[in-house]
């Protein structure tokens, strides 16, 4: 249970008192309604190269936002200057451009038996990741870098180690008497060393670890080693011939295809019929073997928070179960476009209308280990890096260059680069075969390890 301290229970009421006072002030003048969201928050950054601090940040910030509305019309503006002058022309200006909008019926904040929090204790904030000097911060991330250098003689470069950490708070108020607010805290360490081969060829990979509190970050030392050892294996990397076999994706890179049903079941890109699972709901949209979660509420997550950006409870959504498309992600605006209610997953920054944000995001694991999935295969490509980009969301196109390497009777024998893989996204989710018992989260999205069938390898 996190325990709030003096201070921290001072800062809320400040927020809270702002956050209601300039919603108070915009309905008194004229708003048939508003919100307005204000955040505090720290931050630290740094990079050691070969040793030397190369990049150093730290700041705090604050900083206010504002929606109103005039009947159907709606404008926001934000401010970082929170004095009663700057919150006074966010205010004005605010009010200004609500008269000279465009009108939209769809617009509006969600009905009042909508909103809400959940209760209990998320675990989302931790006051250690601040505990430490700035010196020790900086030698997190030489640690991590020292160890992938130490690692092996081939390790000869190195683009740095890294330490981050962050906290906040937030303040949600609007016009129909919703008042919320949460903390979050983050930290992370990570190391991009570089290796080089006999032949002068040379090649990076990175590792990190991410996590809300100092206590659950891995090593630096074993961040580092483990990057070290990433890196080394693409040693040697060689091209291969065009070919159709079967194809297996790290956890990292499953991650981005996982994404893709995410963008596909956004409210926005659904209702503009801009998505390739547009007047999908309700139909199999992959394999009988993938389930995908969209939850909120999951204690620790780096996606959970008690209410979304417009005050609505974050909650549990199954997006696709058993592989029939069950749910649409939705805000309050993109749910009225489609006739159907919100799920809680609004999301915006200071300013603008709300969007549409993941909460914790993943593919449901399956049994086998990696290595089981890969023994099962003679010959195929094992992916370990995306490059660049080659999604159509609207048709469900897919190629995109990657890197990994190539299996063969059941082991991984050589790394391979400059290859394609190509496919359509619908497909693709049809032909999971193989799902991996490895779902970790390092981020709001997460996937096991996954083997597709039936897709190109595009090579010489």
């Amino acid at each position: 249970m996190t325990v709030q301290t003096d201070s921290q229970v001072e800062l809320g009421a400040e927020l809270r008192e702002i956050a209601a006072g300039i919603v108070k002030q915009a309905t008194a003048r004229g708003a048939s309604a508003a919100e307005a969201v204000v955040r505090d928050g720290s931050e630290f950054s740094t990079v050691v190269r070969l040793g030397e601090v190369e990049t150093l940040k730290e700041s705090g910030s604050r900083a206010a936002g504002l929606r109103v509305f005039m009947g159907q019309r709606a404008a926001s503006t934000y401010t970082s200057d929170l004095s009663r002058e700057g919150l006074e022309q966010m205010l004005s200006s605010a009010l200004s451009l609500a008269r000279v909008t465009s009108e939209d019926p769809y617009g509006g904040l969600p009905a009042s038996s909508d909103l809400g929090s959940i209760s209990g204790d998320l675990d989302l904030y931790y006051e250690d990741v601040y505990s430490l000097s700035s010196a020790e911060r900086i030698e997190y991330a030489r640690r991590a870098e020292r160890a992938a250098l130490e690692s092996d003689s081939r390790i000869t470069n190195s683009e740095g180690g890294s330490f981050d950490a962050a906290t906040g708070s937030k303040v949600l108020a609007n016009s129909l008497g919703f008042v919320g607010e949460y903390r979050r805290s983050y930290c992370s360490v990570s190391a991009v060393p570089i290796a080089q081969s006999e032949g002068g060829a040379m090649q990076r990979d990175y590792w990190y670890s991410v996590a809300r509190t100092l206590k659950k970050l891995e090593a630096p030392e074993q961040v580092g080693r483990i990057a070290a050892q990433r890196t080394l294996r693409r040693l040697g990397a060689r091209k291969m011939p065009t070919a159709r076999v079967p194809i297996v994706f790290d956890s990292q890179v499953s991650r981005s295809l996982i994404e893709h049903i995410f963008e596909g079941a956004n409210g926005d890109a659904v209702y503009r019929s801009a998505s390739f699972l547009a007047g999908k709901l309700g139909q199999k949209v992959a394999g009988e073997n993938v389930t995908i979660v969209d939850d909120g509420t999951m204690v620790g997550g780096f996606g959970s928070s008690p209410f979304d950006a417009e005050g609505v409870p974050t909650r549990r959504t199954v997006v696709v179960e058993r592989g029939v498309l069950s749910s649409y992600l939705l805000n309050t605006y993109t749910a009225k476009k489609l006739g159907l209610r919100t799920t809680g997953n609004a999301a915006r920054g200071l300013a603008g209308t709300p969007g549409i944000g993941a909460g914790n995001f993943f593919l449901q694991p399956g049994s086998k280990s990696p290595q089981e999935i890969i023994s099962g295969i003679d010959n195929g490509l094992y992916v370990t890096e995306f490059l660049g980009f080659g999604v159509n969301l609207v048709t469900g196109d897919f190629s995109r260059g990657a890197s990994g390497l190539w299996i063969r009777n059941g082991e991984l024998a050589f790394p391979v680069e400059e290859i394609t893989v190509a496919g359509n996204l619908r497909d693709m989710f049809t032909n999971i075969s193989e799902i991996g018992n490895d779902l970790e989260f390092r981020g709001s999205v997460a996937a096991p390890t996954l083997r597709i069938d039936g897709m190109t390898v595009a090579g010489e």
